[in-house]
């Protein structure tokens, strides 16, 4: 450049004896914020005596704006002699380079030195304590800015208005705003913006509507206030505005972002698209912050493949975390678990949240054991799970029953101090209770129920009721209301499934009133299919079937099911009829239906219409949903299906079924020979039934398990009569605990024994 010409010219001339050219030339260097190598050769050469203060802040301004802060240190700290701008140098250094801290201890001992700052010092000193919010430190800057008597200097008086906005003094900031005897457009903005993003739209508002003269970042604090505050049709409507009444303002990178959060917010895909389409009219790069706020509104909107069309386009580098989790997101909503695990993988800087929502995704979708997979990668190479992402994998654990591995997501949510959450208790206490262990679920729950939060004791009540303790779920719930927690829908969908396993009616019917007229509760489809299943439970067909008729709203499958259901424990074959043609109609795949109807039919002895309507269900092309049993040995998941040819073990497990059988027919047990649904001989039928996937989940346990272990065993539909029974017998012959989870509750087999007391 033009400088160094001057100092090849000066050298041939022989002129570097001046110090007066050497310090012009450094200072140019300085402000040039480069040549550092010319700039120190420069320096060397003038001898020691001609340097004076001058020469040493040329050198030192060259390195700090370079970013070179240790070789700055290094000739600040060899300086023989500093002033005002040597320190000034120093803190406009650090601040830029985000030393926040240090460049505010460099002002306090400048200071300390005796020296009085200048303008430049302290708005360079108050953005650090902007920055860092040390707003101990911006109140003894402010100090110095009055004593100096430049509170009416607007640049630093703008400092300090935005050093109290950062550090959350709105009050002292309002104050410092009022009191200024001048203010410019920043002034302005720096209280809108402070307003704004404390959530007091309205005084942003009003300061908007005051100001004699407006930026884009005026417009901006309020837009961007109100999509972060929630108000996301306001933000667009003042979007509106700025465009209608602002025919010169031109929407900016922020405004569209800002803009676009909107529109994802609300999911107005049609809304976004238009300003996607003025991003391209306009020449607006679509690169950074834009191209993230694209994706993440297509994403959230449901637009999934233009979101990814966006992505495809974009460079990489531009994409943040943020958008990728988006268009995460927008694949798991879509049950596209593929391409939602591709998204995940191209990441290159996965942070929790975009780990969490991988697993979650997982876990909404039925991928259990993908879910737990990931979390096990997350914890061996990934960031610490957050309490999100451990009541997921909770979530994950209740649904496979796996309890070892629930108490060591247990154990590390103590560690982690996120026992407390109420997401990640709530889950302990569902995970302890699905998985069949009623009495940690408890212990949990007495620990957090003094946070008095309705999900909490809901869960535990849904968790009692679920494991046939009607009368306790009852208890609890009365103790809610007694302590002052109010319960929402789904506390009373809990506590009358709880007075419908234990066949509490009158309790029942008054907790569905009561739900109404003292809790303002609109019945909803769920709380309409517990009234239905206690009324035909307790063998009050008819009553149910009137309950039915007078819903306000078309009854959906589950409470034609539960009516359904009853017919066949009162052998009604006529209302079951109706009620299977009720629910055929609205789920014509639905195999259950058919096997009710038939289990109705074998109980009244009507087998010609059970064959009538199993070939229906045949000839409709319905299949059979396929029953299986598990349960967890050592760390491993056994799976059986009835007839199980699959296990390794199967040789040995049907041996112990088979000597099972036997066992508890010498103790009085006699098959149900109704259960079986086939036109059989009785010898097959009592093999078929000595086979059924729970029975040789059991004969598993008793072979691979101590004796007096508790077996816990998982079965996706609900047990059969014979079943039930059967279990009864073995918990007294094998002498143990079985704990039975099938589709609906749990079943507690001890000597003999069920907790549901055959009400079930």
């Amino acid at each position: 450049g033009a400088g160094r010409a001057v100092h090849a010219r000066a050298v041939k001339a022989g002129l570097l004896a001046s110090a007066y050219l050497c310090n012009n030339l450094l200072s140019y260097y300085a402000a040039a914020g480069g040549g550092l190598r010319e700039a120190r050769r420069l320096f060397d050469e003038v001898p020691a005596a001609q340097r004076n203060v001058f020469t040493w802040n040329s050198l030192l301004s060259t390195y700090a704006k370079s970013g070179r802060l240790a070789d700055a240190r290094a000739v600040f700290a060899e300086m023989p002699e500093r002033d005002a701008v040597s320190w000034t140098v120093m803190v406009v250094g650090l601040n830029r380079a985000r030393r926040f801290g240090e460049a505010v201890e460099a002002f306090l001992d400048m200071v300390g030195d005796g020296l009085a700052p200048t303008q430049f010092t302290l708005t360079n000193v108050l953005s650090s304590c902007a920055a860092a919010e040390a707003g101990g430190a911006g109140r003894r800057v402010h100090s110095f800015v009055v004593k100096l008597g430049l509170g009416g200097c607007v640049p630093v008086a703008n400092s300090v208005l935005n050093m109290y906005g950062k550090c959350g003094d709105a009050e002292t900031a309002r104050a410092v705003f009022e009191q200024m005897p001048a203010r410019s457009v920043s002034s302005w903005n720096a209280m809108v913006s402070l307003d704004a993003r404390l959530g007091r739209m309205d005084l942003a508002l009003s300061l908007f509507e005051s100001m004699p003269d407006r930026t884009i970042v005026s417009w901006n604090a309020v837009i961007t206030g109100y999509n972060q505050n929630g108000f996301d049709a306001k933000a667009l409507w003042f979007f509106s505005r700025m465009l209608r009444d602002s025919s010169s303002m031109v929407p900016d990178e922020f405004t569209i972002t800002s803009v676009l959060s909107a529109c994802a917010n609300l999911r107005m895909v049609s809304i976004g698209k238009q300003v996607h389409a003025y991003i391209l009219r306009s020449g607006m790069p679509c690169v950074g912050q834009v191209t993230n706020a694209l994706i993440s509104m297509y994403a959230k909107s449901g637009s999934v493949e233009n979101a990814r069309g966006v992505m495809d386009q974009a460079v990489v580098a531009d994409l943040n975390v943020i958008s990728f989790t988006a268009l995460l997101e927008g694949y798991v909503k879509l049950g596209d678990m593929k391409r939602a695990r591709e998204i995940f993988d191209i990441m290159s800087n996965r942070d929790v949240v975009a780990w969490t929502a991988m697993i979650v995704g997982y876990e909404q979708n039925g991928y259990n054991d993908e879910a737990m997979e990931l979390f096990r990668s997350m914890i061996r190479s990934g960031p610490d799970p957050n309490s999100y992402t451990l009541a997921a994998v909770l979530s994950v654990c209740a649904s496979l029953a796996c309890l070892n591995y629930g108490k060591q997501i247990h154990c590390k949510a103590i560690r982690s101090l996120q026992e407390q959450s109420s997401s990640v208790s709530n889950a302990i206490v569902t995970m302890y209770a699905r998985s069949g262990s009623l009495p940690l679920a408890r212990r949990v729950f007495d620990r957090v129920r003094w946070r008095k939060e309705t999900v909490t004791w809901t869960s535990m009540i849904v968790a009692l009721a679920q494991h046939g303790l009607g009368g306790d779920a009852v208890g609890l719930f009365e103790e809610m209301l007694r302590v002052g927690v109010k319960p929402d829908r789904i506390t009373y969908v809990g506590v009358l499934s709880a007075c419908t396993h234990a066949g509490f009616v009158d309790q029942g019917r008054m907790y569905y009133q009561q739900m109404q007229d003292k809790h303002g509760i609109v019945p909803e489809m769920s709380h309409y299919a517990c009234m239905v299943d206690l009324l035909a439970r307790s063998g009050l067909l008819p009553e149910a079937q009137e309950f039915i008729r007078q819903m306000p709203v078309e009854p959906d499958a589950i409470a034609w099911g539960a009516l359904l259901s009853a017919c066949r424990v009162h052998k009604d074959a006529d209302l079951a009829e109706l009620a299977a043609e009720k629910l055929l109609s609205i789920d014509p795949g639905n195999s259950g239906a058919y096997s009710a109807l038939c289990n109705v039919y074998a109980a009244c002895g009507r087998w010609g219409d059970a064959a009538k309507a199993w070939k229906r269900r045949k000839d409709g092309g319905v299949r059979k949903e396929t029953g299986f049993s598990w349960t967890h040995v050592r760390g491993r998941v056994h799976v059986f299906g009835a007839d199980d040819t699959l296990h390794p073990q199967r040789e040995a497990v049907y041996r112990m079924a088979a000597k099972m059988w036997q066992d508890i027919k010498k103790a009085g047990f006699v098959p149900d020979l109704q259960s079986v649904l086939h036109d059989v001989d009785d010898e097959l039928k009592e093999e078929m039934l000595s086979r059924h996937s729970e029975k040789l989940a059991i004969a598993f346990g008793l072979l691979a398990t101590p004796e007096g272990t508790t077996l816990r065993v998982m079965k996706n539909l609900r047990v059969c009569n014979d079943c039930h029974t059967a279990i009864k017998f073995i918990s007294k012959v094998a002498d143990r605990e079985i704990i039975l989870r099938d589709a609906t509750r749990f079943h507690h087999f001890r000597d003999g024994l069920c907790s549901c007391k055959d009400y079930w």
